[in-house]
Protein backbone atom coordinates (compact mmCIF):
# COMPACT_ATOMS: atom_id res chain seq x y z
CA UNK A 1 0.00 0.00 0.00
CA UNK A 2 1.15 3.53 -0.74
CA UNK A 3 1.61 6.11 2.00
CA UNK A 4 -1.17 8.73 2.20
CA UNK A 5 1.16 11.54 1.18
CA UNK A 6 3.00 11.26 -2.14
CA UNK A 7 6.76 11.69 -2.21
CA UNK A 8 7.89 15.29 -2.87
CA UNK A 9 9.00 14.44 -6.42
CA UNK A 10 5.41 13.54 -7.27
CA UNK A 11 3.76 16.24 -5.16
CA UNK A 12 5.70 18.88 -7.12
CA UNK A 13 3.98 17.66 -10.32
CA UNK A 14 0.44 18.37 -9.10
CA UNK A 15 -1.11 21.03 -11.32
CA UNK A 16 1.25 20.30 -14.21
CA UNK A 17 0.58 18.50 -17.47
CA UNK A 18 2.16 15.04 -17.28
CA UNK A 19 2.46 11.72 -19.08
CA UNK A 20 1.62 8.58 -17.12
CA UNK A 21 3.06 5.47 -18.76
CA UNK A 22 1.09 2.44 -17.64
CA UNK A 23 2.03 -1.23 -17.44
CA UNK A 24 -0.86 -2.03 -19.72
CA UNK A 25 -1.48 -0.91 -23.29
CA UNK A 26 -2.55 2.54 -22.04
CA UNK A 27 -0.92 5.92 -21.64
CA UNK A 28 -2.53 8.92 -19.96
CA UNK A 29 -1.69 12.53 -20.78
CA UNK A 30 -3.21 15.47 -18.97
CA UNK A 31 -3.12 17.68 -15.91
CA UNK A 32 -2.24 15.90 -12.68
CA UNK A 33 -5.00 17.23 -10.43
CA UNK A 34 -4.26 15.23 -7.27
CA UNK A 35 -2.47 12.18 -5.92
CA UNK A 36 -4.28 9.89 -3.54
CA UNK A 37 -3.10 6.75 -1.80
CA UNK A 38 -4.43 4.56 -4.62
CA UNK A 39 -5.02 6.83 -7.61
CA UNK A 40 -3.62 9.66 -9.70
CA UNK A 41 -6.48 12.08 -10.48
CA UNK A 42 -6.08 13.49 -13.98
CA UNK A 43 -8.01 16.38 -15.55
CA UNK A 44 -8.44 17.29 -19.22
CA UNK A 45 -6.89 13.94 -20.03
CA UNK A 46 -6.22 11.73 -23.00
CA UNK A 47 -6.45 8.09 -21.93
CA UNK A 48 -5.14 6.24 -24.98
CA UNK A 49 -5.25 2.49 -25.62
CA UNK A 50 -2.57 1.36 -28.06
CA UNK A 51 -4.68 -1.63 -29.10
CA UNK A 52 -6.75 0.94 -31.02
CA UNK A 53 -3.74 2.51 -32.72
CA UNK A 54 -0.86 1.63 -34.99
CA UNK A 55 1.41 4.19 -33.29
CA UNK A 56 3.99 3.18 -30.73
CA UNK A 57 3.86 4.75 -27.27
CA UNK A 58 6.84 6.96 -28.06
CA UNK A 59 5.43 8.18 -31.37
CA UNK A 60 1.99 8.87 -29.86
CA UNK A 61 3.42 10.89 -26.96
CA UNK A 62 5.81 12.77 -29.25
CA UNK A 63 2.97 13.59 -31.68
CA UNK A 64 0.88 14.79 -28.74
CA UNK A 65 3.72 17.11 -27.71
CA UNK A 66 3.88 18.52 -31.26
CA UNK A 67 0.16 18.66 -32.06
CA UNK A 68 -1.49 18.92 -28.66
CA UNK A 69 -3.21 16.53 -26.29
CA UNK A 70 -6.32 14.86 -27.69
CA UNK A 71 -8.53 15.31 -24.64
CA UNK A 72 -11.12 12.55 -24.31
CA UNK A 73 -11.81 12.68 -20.56
CA UNK A 74 -12.71 15.68 -18.41
CA UNK A 75 -11.33 13.68 -15.48
CA UNK A 76 -10.08 10.16 -14.88
CA UNK A 77 -8.59 8.22 -11.98
CA UNK A 78 -5.52 6.11 -12.78
CA UNK A 79 -4.39 3.41 -10.37
CA UNK A 80 -0.98 4.25 -8.90
CA UNK A 81 0.10 0.61 -8.99
CA UNK A 82 -0.34 0.57 -12.79
CA UNK A 83 1.98 3.53 -13.41
CA UNK A 84 5.56 2.70 -14.39
CA UNK A 85 6.71 6.24 -15.22
CA UNK A 86 5.63 9.84 -14.72
CA UNK A 87 7.09 12.65 -16.81
CA UNK A 88 6.32 16.32 -17.21
CA UNK A 89 4.77 16.87 -20.63
CA UNK A 90 7.09 19.86 -21.10
CA UNK A 91 10.07 17.49 -20.80
CA UNK A 92 9.16 15.52 -23.92
CA UNK A 93 12.12 15.87 -26.23
CA UNK A 94 11.64 16.94 -29.80
CA UNK A 95 14.06 15.06 -31.99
Amino acid sequence: MYPPDPPPELADLVGQVVVLDLRSTYVCLGTLAAIGPLFFAMADADLHDFRDSSATREVYVYDSARLGIRRNRASVLVRRDEVVAVARFADILES
